[in-house]
């Protein structure tokens, strides 16, 4: 056999082996999961939301990842949403955020309950990677997954700087919550 085709078999294996465990392995995936975020300080509280969270789980290796559009963030005053954008986030540049790792421990996935997990891996927030342990807690009722977390996030770890203008309206650490429903995918 020529090496042209060892290589188109070994490639054509590879593809049917990657095809047989992506079918074996039941996912979990929602496209409206909710984030929201809180800062408060003694001048000013600012709160945004976004219910465009992607979000997939991977049941049987536990692998767990979201990402939000950083523009899909409302806010109740539009001149701090834009200065969210244009000034903190730099979301032209940035345009997502996200979390990408796997949950500890792993659980039976066929099994209603009320799970409290550690989502392990890396927060991108700003372009700036970060490990993180993000506690969480997964309810499976009925072949549908709802996790919860709530976790801090500091600006500085993220490179956002808070010019010190605004540095009293602005907190230091963001209060982060993620909410929502993922449905089983065969």
């Amino acid at each position: 056999m020529t090496n042209k085709k060892q290589i188109v078999v070994i490639l054509f294996a590879a593809f049917l082996i990657m095809l047989c465990i992506s079918v074996s392995a039941q996912s979990f995936t929602s496209g409206n999961v909710k984030t929201s975020f809180f800062s408060s300080t003694p001048i000013e509280d600012i709160k945004a939301s976004s219910s465009k969270t992607s979000a997939v789980l991977i049941s049987k290796t536990g692998e767990f990842a979201f990402q939000v559009p950083v523009k899909s963030f409302e806010f109740e005053k539009k001149l701090m949403q834009e200065h969210f954008n244009e000034n903190y986030l730099e979301s032209d540049k940035y345009p997502t955020a996200g979390f990408k790792g796997s949950i500890d421990p792993n659980i039976n996935w066929t099994k209603d309950g009320e799970y409290n997990i550690v989502a392990k891996g890396t927060l991108t927030v700003h372009g700036v990677t970060k490990p993180r342990n993000i506690p969480a807690k997964i309810i499976i009722k009925n072949g549908t997954a709802t996790i919860t977390s709530s976790f801090d996030v500091a600006c500085v770890d993220h490179n956002i700087e808070i010019p010190t203008l605004v540095f009293t309206k602005i907190a230091k650490v963001i209060s982060v919550k993620i909410n929502g429903t993922l449905t089983q995918k065969p």
